[in-house]
């Protein structure tokens, strides 16, 4: 009999393993404990050993609770599921990085962290970003109502409390607050958490931080302070995270990047409280890892020297420099001469939506710069033929490019300067506005007073990184496809951004893989020199900067040249021209549709959200960027509706106030017929297009229709029996390929006679070859169902040929729109009996047994369809034994 001892030995063959990464800490305890209530047959192990802290709590505290596993106890070919959870890196886990690419072992992520090069890619990835993965197991185990025990729920509140240090961390967010609040409500001990939080430190600890202060240099590292402590020890000691950090809070500092040499290897303890430095990084490199605001590293096989060497090779190349003017400015400068007329400036100043204009001379010389203010006033008092040089302010200040932020904001706010051009010599590279400084000092950008852009100021808004959420929403082969498209913008120095609903959907968590591409740059170039570097065709169109990317599966990209647009007259097609991305985003028809994700690859994934989209999508509401949207382009107000409908959204009160106005001024008069229908056709295309079509009647927006459609009882009665018949024909799964959008549009003018379809389909420009047909069959549908209703023969052939030369859009409209049982039971025996129905023999049967090609061959299998149809025969067999005796005669004698 074996011993006890050599029974604790034995390799176990649990299939599930749950583990974490290597130095684990409260965090990655708890979450294990918190994994094990998802996965109760999981083995606990521990891929190597913890920080000091954990273990002191494991000899001292609770340890009665833990049931873990030697690592060597394992059985490694056994595991067939590996639950990881606080990490996703493949360099953290130990020996269990050795299952990663294991066909037969499935990996559950749960992880907070930002993403990692060497990250591992999951079956089941839960990502989020919390304060502590704690938080978000806490979460699921709420949700799916799982009971834990008081002691439980003290560690998983301990987890928490380390990682977001106690709720003080900048990376702390609401849901860690909620998951707290809930343990506590599960019995969690404070006492403990707090005995184990706040223990006075030991004499060595006290000597080490000591140590941390009269060791930290300052360093300026592109214009921002860093610094960098270092500590040796002979023996290892604990806690070395929790002295940086209370060095950090001693002497109030913002970066700080601390080194301790103990035993044979380096540690690294990373803060930082700035944007600028993103501390994981940098502790990645070492083969950490952590967030932007905390991270750390464990070094083997280097010494202290060389550690240090390399950390500042890494903040001289990794810490973002301080903002300059040439990085704020904004760009292309929008100009007048001083020659112009007052109301030609006025006119540019409308017509671009800006309120200053800078005046410069043929020559490119800055003479002054001229407001709104200045040019309506002239205007009134009837001096518009004046020169702008008789009006313009000649006093301005300026900076160079290199100017530092700090210089940029005492002028503009202690002069109140509405523009800062920046100049190099007498060559004006840009403009700083005071939204450009604003959008700096807050932190991100807000709505503008007016729109200069620059594709300088762009890489500054770094805010929200969408990195880990396109990874989790996507299909790996987009995510290469973005990252690919960030190299190329890259290799030709333009910025590259996602944009469009797509941006749009991912927050709304709604599938969407129609893929938009703006570019600060040259969109087209950019198109051809992606071909270049992949099978890809590319379809271009110069007058408006846009190609289309065609790959060989048929999946296309669109990209188009960051621009903006402005019209004429109420109604006009745009005028285009090159711009940057915020006014590229101005131009869009609401504010939900405005966010733009950067694609280069130094800021791959950053959110750009200049006029509040995020909130607009929080708060579900529908609002133009200016309320002179739907007088530019009056098909907004289609759009609007439909995005209401789509997403259950509400029109704000303003937006809806504009609507009804652009209807009232009978905008849409000057509207094309052909953007018209097109904008009719995408709100038909939704799932339930009803209410949009009650919606547009509430606008008496079916009167741009025809003045002869009204939603009356009989327009109400005829879309809802199309919502029926199209969900009775959607469960026959009949793979019948259809468009229900055109069932809805013969709905919708179902009350036009064949000479008012007919005007209103020319009105509407409709050249297509596919909708002509459609028209044509719609007005033969009076004909045909009078035929139906008339229609007392059982020959199915006869009913075959009766309806066979309809679309099945049209045959749909006719069973809704038929008031009789029998026609739609008619139509509803051909779809299920007999369109379908098919002849066995071919041509080349025909030919095998003597038939000359010719004629002959449409007669024959006319007759054998319509034999078929009938009932008269089902095999091949018969079908030639048919042909044989009513086509023998007709036979070649050989």
């Amino acid at each position: 009999m074996m011993p006890p001892m050599a029974k604790r030995a034995e390799k176990t063959s649990n299939e599930e393993v749950i583990t974490t990464h290597i130095n684990a800490d409260f965090d990655a305890l708890a979450s294990m404990m918190a994994a094990k209530r998802l996965y109760p047959e999981a083995t606990l192990v521990f891929p190597g050993s913890q920080e000091k802290n954990l273990r002191n709590f494991f000899l001292h505290s609770t340890s009665y609770l833990f049931n873990f596993t030697k690592l060597k106890q394992i059985d490694f070919n056994a595991i067939r599921r590996l639950i990881l959870v606080d990490t996703r890196q493949k360099s953290r886990i130990g020996k269990f990085a050795d299952l990663v690419g294991e066909k037969n072992v499935e990996f559950h992520l749960y992880d907070h962290h930002p993403d990692a090069e060497d990250d591992i890619r999951g079956d089941l990835e839960v990502v989020r970003k919390t304060g502590s993965t704690t938080t978000i197991l806490t979460k699921i185990i709420q949700e799916k109502g799982i009971a834990i025990t008081p002691d439980e729920a003290t560690i998983m509140s301990l987890g928490i409390h380390e990682d977001t240090g106690s709720f003080t961390f900048v990376s702390t967010t609401p849901e860690d607050h909620r998951a707290a609040a809930w343990l506590v409500e599960q019995g969690a001990n404070h006492n403990l958490i707090s005995d184990m939080l706040t223990r006075e430190l030991d004499a060595e600890q006290i000597w080490l931080l000591n140590d941390l202060t009269q060791s930290a240099t300052t360093r300026v590292i592109n214009g921002l302070k860093v610094v960098v402590a270092k500590v040796i020890r002979e023996k290892y000691i604990g806690d070395f995270a929790v002295l940086v950090h209370k060095f950090m809070e001693m002497e109030n500092l913002q970066v700080v990047f601390a080194l301790a040499q103990m035993e044979d290897k380096v540690y690294l303890v990373a803060r930082s409280r700035i944007a600028d430095v993103n501390v994981a990084e940098i502790a990645l490199a070492f083969g950490g890892g952590g967030h932007p605001e905390a991270a750390s590293a464990t070094i083997k096989n280097k010494t202290l020297v060389q550690v240090e060497r390399s950390l500042r090779a890494l903040l001289t190349s990794r810490i973002n420099p301080q903002k300059r003017a040439k990085d704020i400015m904004s760009s292309p400068v929008i100009q007048v001469s001083p020659d112009q007329s007052i109301k030609e400036a006025a006119t540019t100043m409308t017509k671009y939506n800006i309120n200053v204009l800078l005046v410069m001379d043929r020559h490119q010389n800055l003479k002054g710069y001229v407001t709104r203010q200045v040019l309506e006033k002239a205007v009134f008092f009837n001096l518009g033929r004046n020169r702008v040089m008789d009006y313009m302010n000649i006093e301005f200040s300026a900076v160079s490019p290199d100017a530092l932020l700090g210089e940029v904001q005492d002028l503009i706010i202690k002069n109140k300067l509405r523009i800062l051009p920046v100049l190099e010599g007498d060559n004006v590279l840009g403009v700083i506005t005071r939204t450009d400084l604003l959008n700096i000092l807050v932190g991100g950008p807000v709505v503008p007073d007016f729109l200069y852009d620059s594709s300088h100021a762009s890489q500054f808004l770094r805010k929200k990184n969408m990195a880990a959420l396109l990874k989790e929403r996507f299909p790996r082969r987009i995510i290469h496809l973005f990252k690919e498209f960030g190299n190329v913008a890259d290799m030709l120095g333009y910025n590259a951004y996602l944009v469009g609903g797509l941006v749009r959907d991912l927050f709304l968590k709604h599938d969407n893989l129609d893929v938009d591409v703006v570019i600060e740059g040259d969109g087209i170039k950019f198109a051809q020199e992606f071909s270049a570097l992949h099978e890809v065709r590319v379809r271009s169109h110069k007058k408006f900067g846009t190609a289309v990317l065609i790959f060989p599966d048929g999946f296309k990209v669109d990209v188009a040249t960051a621009r903006m647009e402005y019209y004429e007259s109420p109604a006009a097609p745009p005028i285009v021209e090159t711009s940057s991305l915020k006014m590229d985003l101005y131009r869009r028809d609401f504010i939900i549709n405005t966010l733009a994700i950067e694609l280069n690859k130094r800021h791959y994934g950053t959110l750009v959200d200049y006029f509040g989209a995020q909130k607009d999508l929080k708060e579900k509401g529908i609002r133009v960027l200016h309320n002179l949207s739907f007088v530019e382009d009056p098909t907004r107000v289609f759009r609007a509706i439909r995005f209401e409908q789509r997403f259950g959204f509400k029109i704000d009160k303003l937006t809806l106030a504009l609507m009804k106005n652009a209807v009232s001024s009978d905008y849409f008069k000057e509207l094309s017929g052909r953007r018209l229908f097109l904008e009719l056709r995408l709100l038909l295309m939704e799932r339930e297009p009803i209410r949009a079509i009650e919606r547009m009647s509430e606008f008496n927006l079916l009167q741009c229709i025809s003045p002869e459609i009204s939603q009356d009882k009989e327009l109400r009665k005829v879309l809802e029996e199309i919502r029926g018949v199209i969900s009775w024909f959607d469960l026959l799964y009949l793979d019948e390929p259809y468009q229900p959008w055109k069932v809805y549009w013969h709905g919708l003018t179902s009350s036009l006679n064949k000479r008012a379809l007919g005007l209103l389909m020319e009105r509407m420009q409709v050249t297509d070859q596919e909708l002509n047909h459609m028209h044509h069959l719609r007005s033969h549908v009076i004909e045909a169902m009078d035929r139906l209703y008339r229609f007392k023969s059982e020959n199915d052939y006869a009913l075959y040929t009766l309806l066979y030369q309809y679309d099945t859009e049209v045959l749909l409209y006719m069973m809704a729109k038929a008031n009789n049982k029998n026609i739609k039971k008619l139509i509803s025996h051909y779809f299920t009996k007999l369109k379908d129905e098919k002849v066995i023999l071919k041509g080349r049967d025909l030919k095998k047994m003597g038939f000359p090609p010719g004629p002959v061959y449409k007669k024959i299998f006319d007759r054998l369809l319509e034999a078929r149809l009938n009932r008269a025969i089902r095999s091949r067999k018969e079908e030639l034994r048919f042909v044989k005796e009513h086509f023998g005669d007709l036979l070649v004698p050989e």
